[in-house]
């Protein structure tokens, strides 16, 4: 008796011990409310250390810190650069492991052999140590010359702390994925690496990221060579036994890709897949249930940064409000502006000078005007509710917990620029005399390396308010020849048998193409074929895109222009679908020439104006030149600068245009596109190239009928009248 009664006492309190241990080693995931991200930002000076966000919903993320790094790279490396951290939470839930790769890049290249390990108890104060490989494992990896992207795990088999990541051996070798565990002050390896992924194809396996669902070890990495992309391999072990279900990239890309990183969205049963598009300078977020099949969520994720190679750790509400006790910044802080009165996407947050201009709409009460502001935790501000903005700008004092207030001069007013809402660029304006109306034909921008694939229209009586009249040409359901990179169309009104036709002239896969309607806003259809799908005699540079129509109101003669790198022209039969081949001709332009055409006849001139440099390029700008005829020798003045980049006020890229003159009128507006304000400049990578926005200003003449040059305002033009 007594020992059945020892023994369901001895059960007691081995049922208790698990309960604890469960409830330490495991329900504390259940606590997690929020979110932070480790990355860095880049090659150059600076930009190769450590920086922390944080998000709320594992959606919206916002810098720590103003952008900057929370850690010291000199300190914590020896080539002066960290790249690719990965931060872990230590299986007791308290303490937080970081790896990262020891590369200074603007000194080092690609080639280096360290990486570094540190620790916290608090996600604030770091220790850390560097393990140099060839060093520390002369007769293995003596002649190792790449060490990338470590990252670590916890072992359970084990209990210890297992760190993988790449190796190259110098000369003509893959890289491999290798594993080791490291010591139990996590200061260094215990042994040499073993190799971890056996690469079937033997391609180059960087930026491993294990994750462990259902007991089961997924293995996501970067394939380097041959196929790029994420790869997965699945186990049941963590050290060993790594296959491949296939061997197609799982992520949803079509560029090359790396850094992969995935998480579990607190509270859920959904994955997060996250990596690094570097070639376009931004980050892709996927989403999956199971780890293997995954959709795109970009169009849910806002981040005020642009990070590489990063992790998302979920944290608690505690361990959130200490970053932002130690890195909130009144010059950046994290609020949210919500009234659906703005123009969110110019709203200027200008931390230098501690002012935020709020671009409302056409028709807002300045007078009671409330912006919405909304704080994210740790962050309060005041006063809340409507103000009056009508006489100059408010104040507003912002709180940020263990900080000092900070107070922030808040303006708003109603900016008439971009006059479109949303990222579009080469606008081609026309006024319809069949419908008394303007209408604007863009490229729909916003997409990387202008991959955009339809055309729409946005139609006004007054050229400031602008309707959306939809989708006009889809290249993927209304165009057989062609199915991408949708760029800069053009389009004209003419009377053909008393009937209104509508010329659509449109880029498309590097061709120009045609199509017709009977309205301005269509439906349209698409000629069948490319008008232009070849270089005019003598050319063997450029593209052939951009094409401009103008018809000549002296003799009613219509001509068509286009031309990268090169300005070709050629006049247009009568049916207007094709080309008059023994009229093309190429025009001679100086240097400055290198797209986006544009025609106008005023006063017996044709003045032809063009874009100077690349969309990309802040100096993105437009210059003009004028003729006696419509295909006639190009007559370039001294100083022929139609609108620039103003250094005032920040405007940059204002290029590619077009123009329109009121009807019955010597009264002109200069339509152009600029990079996104304020942020299109500041994107990495020429991504404020294909983040544009479309612009109206007044473009105006001297008495001897130059152009004047136009200043590119936030204000634009009041509406006008017919």
């Amino acid at each position: 008796m007594r020992s059945i009664l020892f023994f369901k006492k001895m059960l007691f309190v081995i049922l208790l011990v698990i309960g604890l241990i469960f409830s330490t080693g495991c329900n504390h995931t259940d606590n997690y409310e929020a979110y932070m991200f480790a990355y860095f930002t880049g090659n150059g000076p600076g930009q190769e250390a450590i920086r922390f966000a944080v998000s709320i919903d594992g959606f919206n993320y916002k810098a720590l810190n103003n952008n900057q790094p929370v850690l010291d790279s000199k300190e914590i490396s020896k080539s002066g650069g960290v790249r690719d951290p990965h931060i872990l939470r230590g299986n007791d839930g308290k303490m937080f492991y970081m790896v990262a790769t020891d590369l200074y890049v603007p000194e080092m290249g690609w080639n280096n052999y360290a990486m570094i390990l540190m620790k916290s108890q608090d996600l604030i104060n770091w220790t850390s140590s560097v393990i140099n490989i060839p060093e520390t494992f002369p007769d293995e990896f003596g002649d190792v010359d790449r060490v990338w992207a470590p990252q670590t795990i916890y072992d359970k088999a084990v209990g210890k702390y297992m760190v993988y990541f790449s190796m190259k051996k110098s000369g003509n070798y893959p890289d491999i994925i290798y594993y080791a565990y490291a010591n139990k002050d996590f200061t260094a390896l215990e042994a040499a690496p073993k190799q971890l992924l056996y690469n079937p194809t033997n391609n180059a396996c960087i930026d491993g990221d294990i994750i462990e669902k259902d007991n089961k070890f997924y293995l996501f990495h970067k394939s380097e060579s041959g196929a790029p992309g994420i790869k997965l391999a699945i186990s049941d072990k963590i050290t060993e036994g790594y296959e491949y279900p296939h061997l197609e990239r799982v992520d949803k890309e079509t560029a090359r890709v790396e850094g992969s990183g995935v998480f579990k969205l607190n509270n859920s049963d959904e994955w997060i897949l996250m990596y690094d598009v570097y070639g376009a300078g931004r980050y892709q977020f996927t989403k999956s249930k199971d780890l293997e099949h995954f959709e795109v969520i970009d169009d849910e994720i806002t981040m005020n940064f642009h990070p590489r190679h990063g992790t998302v750790l979920p944290i608690s509400m505690k361990e959130y409000l200490r970053l932002i006790s130690k890195w909130g910044k009144a010059e950046d802080p994290l609020i949210d502006i919500n009234s659906s009165d703005l123009k969110k996407l110019n709203i200027d947050f200008n931390e230098e000078k501690s002012t935020i201009h709020l671009p409302v709409k056409r028709g807002v009460d300045l007078t009671a005007f409330d912006p919405q502001f909304d704080c994210w935790p740790g962050f309060a501000i005041s006063p809340t509710g409507a103000q009056d903005f009508s006489g100059g700008p408010v104040s507003y004092t912002i709180s940020i917990e263990g900080q000092n207030d900070a107070t922030y001069k808040v303006s708003a007013s109603e900016d008439h620029n971009p006059v479109l809402e949303g990222y579009f660029a080469d606008p081609d304006i026309l006024y319809s005399e069949k419908t008394d109306s303007f209408y604007i034909y863009p490229t729909s921008d916003g997409y990387d390396g202008w991959s955009g694939w339809y055309f729409k229209t946005f139609s006004s009586k007054n050229l400031v308010d602008w309707k959306d009249e939809g989708t006009i040409l889809d290249l993927k359901k209304d165009v057989s020849w062609a199915n991408r990179n949708a760029w800069a169309p053009c389009i004209i009104e003419k009377k053909i048998n008393g009937e209104y036709k509508y010329f659509y002239y449109f880029t498309a896969a590097q061709k120009i193409g045609v199509a017709v309607a009977d309205h301005p806003t269509g439906p349209f259809t698409d000629n069948g074929a490319a008008l232009i799908d070849f270089k005019p005699k003598g050319i063997n540079r450029g593209q052939e895109i951009d094409p401009e129509v103008f018809t000549d109101p002296k003799t009613g003669k219509s001509y068509l222009y286009w031309g990268n790198g090169y300005m070709a022209g050629a006049e247009l039969n009568d049916e207007m679908v094709s080309l008059k081949k023994n009229t093309l001709k190429t025009f001679n332009i100086d240097g400055t020439y290198r797209e986006g055409t544009t025609v106008i006849y005023r006063n017996g001139t044709y003045y032809f104006m063009w874009s100077e440099d690349d969309t990309r390029s802040p100096n993105y700008k437009v210059r003009y030149a004028t003729s006696n005829s419509p295909m006639g020798k190009l007559n370039i003045p001294e100083n022929n600068i139609v609108i620039q980049r103003d250094p005032e006020t920040n405007i940059f890229a204002t290029g590619h245009n077009s123009a329109i003159q009121m009807p019955g009128k010597d009264e002109w507006y200069l339509v152009y596109h600029r990079f996104t304000y304020p942020k299109g400049v500041e994107m990495p990578r020429g991504s404020g190239g294909f983040h544009r926005e479309v612009c109206i200003d007044k473009m105006d003449f001297d008495a001897d009928g130059k152009i004047m040059e136009v200043k590119p305002t936030f204000k634009g033009i009041e509406p006008i009248s017919n």
